[in-house]
């Protein structure tokens, strides 16, 4: 399992990338991935969409099933990774770089802190 550690994660799988002082990218985890199977489907936020944390914001399908895809911050989605749209196969290929799901700009960076770092994330994920 590939764990980078420049991004932080959610228990629910997704990943946080802090790009900017208050933009934040968001994905999902290679662990994630490889729980679902093969993506077939993205339905992706719009942007302009005001989120707060926990808010389910997207959904991925795989052949298996649909999962939930919650948002790591508060703010305003003011971008999405519209490639997917016809190649949702690159959430499985690169997870943390081309399959990247949105971006947020936050208006609480600071809500990046209760997130878990690659250490954290990895017990959760060998414990799960």
């Amino acid at each position: 399992m590939k764990v980078p550690e420049d991004v932080l994660f959610m228990e629910s799988h997704e990943w946080a990338r802090r790009e900017t002082q208050d933009t934040v990218t968001v994905g999902i985890s290679d662990y994630a991935q490889d729980q679902l199977g093969d993506v077939v489907f993205v339905e992706l936020p719009q942007p302009g969409r005001e989120v707060s944390k926990g808010d389910q914001v997207a959904v991925i399908e795989s052949e298996k099933t649909a999962s939930d895809i919650y948002s790591p911050v508060s703010g305003v989605i003011i971008d999405v990774n519209g490639s997917l749209e016809t190649a949702p196969e690159q959430i499985n290929e690169s997870p943390y770089r081309d399959g990247w799901l949105f971006r947020v700009r936050a208006s609480d960076i600071g809500e990046l802190d209760s997130l878990l770092g690659e250490d954290a994330y990895r017990k959760l994920t060998e414990e799960g």
